[in-house]
């Protein structure tokens, strides 16, 4: 991880580029690649680095904040090699073993998978294929059926895997026309027919991993929701720098800069402690939940708790990036001025269903201690 900061200097420096490709520059991916930010928490047994929660939370948030796309990538990039611990040893070693190797894809069971010799045939379409330009493999959860059409098991018991796609055998569909987040081209995507030999599926909730370490016992969906809203801190971090350098400015008619004037100053101290507040509950809560992981099962008031926490971060920290807007006047809105992109990107990122608004409805159930299905926390 020695060249994160080199990497997210880049990102930086091409954010104007890769928003106007609509996916993440070449030289940004390469940066990505050389720095191993992709692999942070690919098991050390499949080449990985094997990082903690923090290692990976530390990289997205860095990396978001030079450029919200960026911190998105790297975060679907780590979130889906967590299905690596479920995968068995010859598919792991094949998908992670490349140490240019990136995955990526969308879990939700979009697509139907007939049981046939050797394997599964697939076929479906996906939504929200973040970074699907640069992935070498792209998964994509499905439900499994026999010839008839009816609910089925693989050979080892899977009723609705993720499985890996070569990323040669995937349709990208170009979907991806939207007001921020532009460069993680997370388009819609699909397969026709396409055939996926026995192993190359992993189960991510229900089971046991076959590689047991510190990332396969945390809760694989709290990872998802705090790597959300670490993107979300990157950006409002951002914000704070932006509008710092914009102290100079002189608002029209004003003989003060913007740095003089009193209720900017307010706005940008409330911001940057919304920041803080959201950045360090939620590791409190990454803490606690990764002590209950390391002695055994996590119960389910603690994974709630994370949702919760991951929920509020995103909120706290549009926040702030809404403050900073404001506060830099119309400089803000032309599209020379990072700010306005950080804005549009924190914007886009609050409709990820792991941290929206409604998530709170199951934490609250949790909270009141009412009977609530925990399989999705």
């Amino acid at each position: 991880m020695s060249d994160l900061a080199t990497a997210a200097e880049v990102a930086s420096e091409r954010a104007t580029e890769s928003e106007g490709l609509g996916r993440l520059a070449d030289d940004v991916v390469d940066a990505l690649r050389g720095s191993e930010a992709f692999r942070i928490w690919v098991p050390e047994e499949l080449g990985g680095l094997g990082g903690s929660v923090h290692d990976g939370l530390d990289a997205i948030e860095t990396l978001a904040s030079a450029d919200g796309a960026t911190g998105w990538c790297t975060m679907i990039a780590n979130t889906t090699a967590l299905a690596a611990h479920h995968l068995d040893d010859h598919w792991g070693r094949i998908i992670y073993g490349d140490p240019r190797g990136c995955t990526g894809g969308f879990a939700m069971p979009a697509g139907t998978a007939t049981l046939v010799d050797g394997g599964l045939r697939v076929t479906g379409t996906w939504s929200w294929g973040s970074g699907s330009d640069h992935c070498t493999w792209i998964g994509g959860g499905v439900r499994v059926v026999d010839h008839d059409g009816e609910p089925a098991t693989t050979a080892d018991g899977c009723r609705a895997p993720f499985v890996f796609f070569d990323a040669a055998d995937v349709e990208l569909l170009g979907t991806w026309q939207v007001a921020g987040l532009k460069a993680t081209h997370s388009t819609d995507y699909a397969v026709r027919e396409v055939f996926v030999p026995e192993g190359r599926w992993a189960q991510l909730v229900g089971r046991s991993p076959r590689i047991d370490d510190r990332m396969s016992r945390f809760s694989t969906f709290g990872a998802l929701a705090a790597g959300v809203a670490s993107v979300s801190i990157g950006l409002a971090r951002r914000s704070c720098e932006e509008l710092v350098a914009l102290g100079g400015k002189r608002p029209a008619g004003s003989s003060r800069g913007l740095a003089e004037r009193a209720a900017v100053q307010a706005e940008l101290a409330i911001a940057r402690a919304e920041v803080g507040q959201a950045h360090s509950h939620l590791r409190s809560v990454v803490d606690r939940l990764s002590a209950h992981a390391a002695d055994g099962e996590v119960p389910i008031e603690v994974r709630a708790e994370l949702r919760g926490a991951a929920t509020a971060a995103v909120a706290t920290a549009t926040r702030a990036v809404d403050r900073c807007y404001h506060a830099a006047g119309g400089t803000a809105v032309y599209e020379t001025s990072a700010l306005q992109r950080v804005f549009r990107d924190a914007h886009v990122a609050t409709q990820h269903a792991m941290t929206a608004p409604r998530t709170n409805e199951v934490v609250g159930r949790v909270a009141f201690g009412l009977p609530t299905d925990g399989a999705q926390l």
